[in-house]
């Protein structure tokens, strides 16, 4: 077959996947090596805006933690975890403040910009986008979400924009911003927007049956397995409050969460608008 056949046939494969997404909200939450690479962010950004241009309502939530751990260490303040959370004091969330709803925030909005998307950044703070109390006084100011208030990017997506935004929120029990873990904020943004899907980019191909063979990816997980995956080990370390967040946005009526590889290049358009799915799918019991 030659490529053009093939073009073709991809473009024709990729066509009910868009009229059956088109109007439809997708909630892209971004961090990791997708993030770090230029190449793989290059891939990621052009997949969103793609899904842009058919019609899809693609909003953008990430992290940063690799840069506020920069940050840190360049103004000589340790990072410390406590629970695989990361601790934080005053100066940290000064720092998670600044990288995350300036640095990180606006290079992002500015490459969808560059590559010809048009997008626009919002941080938690922006319209009580995101309000928190605080968590649990060992882990400092990180935040638990308590409310979300999504006008601010229904408004953005209604006039054609592609909401970025950072996981800041505004502290509702004291005068301060928390840092809240990008995954739950993502999870909670998309039960708010009443999204159709909700993606995780992460670091690894899934969920493996085997953590140590990548062949043994779980292709679909039914909400009511992951207490049994969780006993057996199959669903441990960071990968349980990960599954917890996808658990969360299906009972509050997202159709359907995807935990996609971000080192793949284009994860998002394979999975989205292929008959190939190439991460792991949680979705509800089939009635």
């Amino acid at each position: 077959m030659s490529s053009h056949e093939q073009q073709a046939r991809t473009l024709v494969e990729a066509l009910p996947y868009i009229q059956k997404f088109t109007g439809k909200t997708i909630v892209v939450k971004y961090g990791g090596n997708a993030m770090v690479s230029e190449e793989l962010r290059k891939a990621v950004m052009s997949d969103i805006i793609l899904l842009s241009l058919v019609g899809i309502r693609v909003v953008v939530v990430h992290g940063g933690g690799p840069e506020i751990s920069d940050m840190l260490k360049r103004i000589g303040h340790q990072s410390k975890f406590v629970d695989g959370l990361r601790y934080t004091d005053e100066t940290t969330m000064d720092i998670v403040q600044s990288v995350l709803c300036g640095k990180v925030n606006k290079d992002l909005v500015a490459q969808l910009n560059r590559l010809g998307g048009q997008a626009i950044g919002l941080c938690g703070m922006d319209g009580q986008l995101f309000q928190a109390e605080r968590l649990d006084e060992k882990y400092g100011l990180v935040g638990r979400i308590t409310g979300v208030n999504p006008e601010p990017v229904e408004n953005a997506l209604m006039t054609g924009y592609i909401p970025v935004v950072s996981t800041v929120a505004q502290g509702v029990d004291a005068d301060t911003a928390y840092n809240i873990n990008a995954d739950t904020a993502a999870a909670k943004l998309a039960v708010a927007l009443g999204a159709e899907k909700l993606i995780l980019l992460t670091d690894v191909r899934g969920l493996l049956q085997d953590p140590h063979d990548e062949e043994t990816l779980i292709h679909v997980v039914h909400t009511y397995e992951v207490p049994e995956l969780v006993v057996k080990g199959v669903i441990s370390g960071g990968m349980i409050p990960k599954m917890e967040c996808c658990v969360d946005a299906i009972t509050g009526g997202v159709d359907r969460v995807h935990i996609l590889d971000g080192r793949i290049p284009h994860s998002i358009l394979i999975e989205l608008l292929s008959d190939q799915g190439i991460g792991t799918m949680l979705k509800k019991e089939e009635n």
